[in-house]
């Protein structure tokens, strides 16, 4: 178990205990578990039932999510991002629609409402896996978000709708922010930046 993959679930999910750490970075958890023990023992996590990074910790993921963009091509990375700022827009699009109707909470007691949104899921979820493949080739650690995203995607299909943007859970929503902040981060911008030239959400 790597400490970048770990270090780096951990930031994403703020405050998270081992046995959700697990079942997001889904892997040994024995393995996940010891990472953690040597990662608090080291000072790069803190706290006990729930982790969190340390500032020594921020320190040591920045160093090495910026030599893994070293490693990686550049250029094909930007081509990549680019592709999902399209996609993305249409999920974010999709999200409103499914949260709101006619500017009011939707209460989805509209069937036909709902299934329409949720042929647009299906089709977003076609179009991001090819580029999370394309970006997993310069990444390889990034192909988890495709595992993720199906397994949400399958859950809403088998009529669990919540598992669109129910929050604190790896729900089509939650794994959908955390690899888009992935791909800011793989792009060498941040989210700051991205939100003021209107690539944000």
């Amino acid at each position: 178990m790597t400490e970048l993959k770990v270090l780096q679930a951990v930031r994403l999910k703020g405050r998270v205990s081992p046995d959700d750490l697990a079942a997001t970075i889904d892997d040994d958890p024995v393995a996940i578990a010891e990472t953690v023990t040597r990662l608090t023992d080291s000072g790069l996590l803190l706290g006990e039932g729930t982790v969190r990074l340390s500032q020594t910790g921020r320190a040591r993921l920045a160093a090495l999510l910026a030599a893994e963009r070293q490693a990686a091509d550049a250029a094909a990375i930007a081509g990549t991002y680019r592709e999902f700022r399209q996609v993305n827009s249409d999920f974010k699009a999709l999200v409103s629609d499914w949260q709101l109707k006619d500017g009011q909470p939707n209460t989805h007691d509209d069937p036909g409402y709902d299934a329409a949104i949720l042929a647009r899921l299906a089709i977003v979820h076609e179009r991001v896996i090819p580029i999370i493949a394309t970006v997993a080739g310069q990444i390889p650690r990034l192909f988890a978000y495709s595992r993720k995203l199906d397994a949400a995607h399958a859950k809403v299909q088998r009529g669990e709708a919540m598992w669109l943007t129910r929050p604190m859970v790896d729900s089509y929503h939650t794994v959908w922010f955390e690899l888009h902040e992935e791909l800011i981060g793989a792009a060498g911008l941040t989210r700051e930046g991205e939100a003021k030239a209107g690539h944000g959400g």
